[in-house]
């Protein structure tokens, strides 16, 4: 009997092939799962290549926080290369096939923290606005999560918060499965960011300080072409006036406004889209997590039944 369970044991853990030898008789070539377990490399999570992708992402848009109060050209060009990457990265998972959950949590925790960092930024350049930046910043991380933590409860640690059934959101299922509306939806919506942050160092409109004229004496040691800036802004922003990061300041100022209203314009009614689509998606994983809980409380017998008198 123990012969018996110890030959078990051994056809579970062995694959057994019949070979031809010399003789042309088969011989039996034995390999356990530990010795092909064996033929599998090795592999770093960390350094698969969307990741690599990933992590330059977060160079590129710390980089571009770091210009984002004086150089607007530098900063959006930054952030921009940083937010396209978020594309190739998918492409480069799928390729290789390198689809990893840490490389879809990396990717969607930079997008989170990007867009937040630059809706705080705008907070500060209009400052009435604030409260609609601030709105926006809880709403895309409240869903978000709530999306993510949904998906997890309910769906299981292998379903990816992407697979959303039409059954449960046509508008959801649409968004995550189709690449090109994904894309194009993200991007989009990053643009009209970006065109308000330009806006901000270009548009009297949007920001009336930059209708203040400087005394012209010290316009003419500022500026370059007489262009308008205010110089009591830069005396509270740096000791002195005539430094240079108030002249870098003065340069900023004379971008041109034309095209970041088109841009502004243009991806406007995308941004709109996909804060429903935020909306939707917060309601809905709650609704999920509401039924799971339904569920729960019933197997354990929840809510107990009144007793009658």
């Amino acid at each position: 009997m123990a012969g018996e369970k110890k030959s078990r044991r051994q056809g579970d853990d062995s694959h057994v092939a019949q070979a031809p030898d010399a003789t042309g008789n088969g011989t039996a070539a034995v390999t356990t799962a530990k010795d092909a377990g064996d033929d599998i490399p090795h592999e770093n999570i960390f350094l698969l290549w969307p990741n690599i992708i990933g992590y330059s992402r977060i160079i590129l848009a710390i980089a571009s926080l770091y210009y984002m109060p004086l150089h607007p050209r530098t900063c959006s060009l930054l952030y921009s290369v940083s937010c396209l990457l978020d594309a190739l990265d998918g492409y480069a998972a799928r390729h290789f096939e390198q689809s990893t959950r840490f490389g879809a949590v990396l990717d969607m925790v930079t997008d989170r923290c990007t867009t937040s960092c630059l809706l705080v930024f705008l907070s500060s350049a209009f400052p009435r606005w604030a409260i609609l930046f601030q709105g926006l910043i809880a709403l895309d991380f409240s869903s978000h999560y709530m999306h993510m933590y949904a998906t997890l409860a309910m769906g299981g640690t292998e379903q990816s918060h992407k697979n959303v059934d039409k059954s449960r959101s046509r508008i959801l299922s649409l968004y995550y499965t189709n690449k090109t509306v994904l894309f194009t939806t993200c991007a989009l919506n990053e643009a009209f960011f970006i065109a308000l942050y330009l806006l901000s160092f270009s548009s009297p409109l949007l920001s009336p300080s930059l209708l203040q004229s400087a005394d012209p004496s010290t316009a003419q040691a500022v500026m370059h072409h007489g262009a308008q800036v205010n110089s009591s802004l830069l005396r509270h922003l740096f000791a002195n006036p005539h430094s240079a990061a108030a002249l870098e300041l003065a340069r900023a100022n004379k971008m041109d406004s034309f095209w970041p209203w088109v841009f502004a314009g243009v991806s406007f009614p995308v941004m709109a889209l996909k804060q429903v689509i935020n909306v939707v998606q917060l309601v809905k994983a709650s609704k999920w997590l509401a039924e799971g809980d339904v569920r729960m409380r019933r197997a354990q017998g929840l809510p107990r039944k009144r007793k009658t008198a």
